[in-house]
């Protein structure tokens, strides 16, 4: 079982990523027609669970920095919840404003509309702790997200993926890891896709999966890692560059903390709509 190291190259979702030298060994790129890191451009146009996955964008209120990360429309009784990593809503322990989602965005267009997101959710043990290896079972996030016109997001983009609650010690294959890199020879504008195998990666908590298949660069980080229609986990960090046999973290959607967060995401965002609020 492979164990997860501290030395982890944690993502940051404003930092670039420099890439010189392939990370992911030729043999191990499942991908058709991947590059050195696993990842090829995904074609137009988007259909499927790659209509659901976009970027979510928000400002540090500290700096005045815009950052952005990955996302995707969970399907929900509210129609209104977005999937991420929980260190994309946080940067340097400051939350996040002026937070948005917008949909299938694909090279400065966001052909779906722009999404504020009005709510967001995170598990309480990540609240005012720095990012560090122990919390990468807990780096998944939502925000709701509705406009003034009161249209659920769900009704735009169709339904979202269906979460899927693995079991620690799971392993999965063929799951489709999706974002928006970021550095060199990435635009940060257009999806990529990375197929990967993944396996349990960690003793801690609820655990993670591991894939090394592909190495998610910076930007990549809240994209969803798709298993036929669901999603069953999001990209959370990945190893060091100077790692020859790189690899991906995601935070698994499984265990009761993840539920209770859903349902408590849902619930808010219902009472909000059958309330009138935009």
């Amino acid at each position: 079982m492979f164990r997860l190291v501290l030395a982890l190259a944690l993502l940051d979702p404003a930092a670039v990523t420099e890439v010189s030298h392939r990370n992911i060994p030729l043999h191990k790129v499942l991908t058709p027609d991947g590059d050195r890191l696993g990842y090829a451009p995904v074609s137009r146009p988007f259909t499927g669970a790659r209509r659901l996955t976009g970027v979510l964008v928000g400002r540090d209120p500290a700096t005045g920095t815009h950052l952005m990360c990955g996302g995707a429309v969970l399907s929900s009784r509210s129609r209104s919840l977005v999937l991420t990593a929980a260190h994309c809503l946080y940067h340097q322990g400051r939350m996040l404003r002026r937070l948005a989602f917008l949909p299938a965005y694909d090279r400065g267009s966001p052909p779906l509309g722009v999404w504020p997101v009005v709510r967001t959710w995170v598990p309480a043990r990540w609240r005012g702790r720095p990012y560090s290896a122990d919390l990468l079972p807990y780096d998944v996030g939502l925000v709701g997200v509705a406009t003034a016109e009161q249209r659920p997001l769900e009704d735009v983009t169709g339904r979202g993926l269906r979460p899927l609650a693995t079991g620690k010690g799971t392993s999965l294959r063929g799951l489709e890891l999706l974002g928006y890199p970021k550095g060199k020879r990435y635009p940060g504008t257009r999806m990529y896709r990375c197929l990967g195998d993944a396996v349990e990666g960690a003793e801690n908590g609820p655990g993670v999966l591991v894939t090394r298949n592909c190495h998610a660069a910076a930007g990549g980080s809240g994209g969803p890692a798709v298993y036929g229609g669901a999603v069953a986990g999001v990209v959370s960090s990945s190893s060091p560059l100077s790692d020859t046999n790189g690899f991906t973290v995601l935070t698994r959607l499984g265990g009761k903390l993840f539920a209770r967060m859903y349902e408590e995401a849902d619930r808010s965002m219902r009472l909000r709509r059958e309330a009138g609020s935009p």
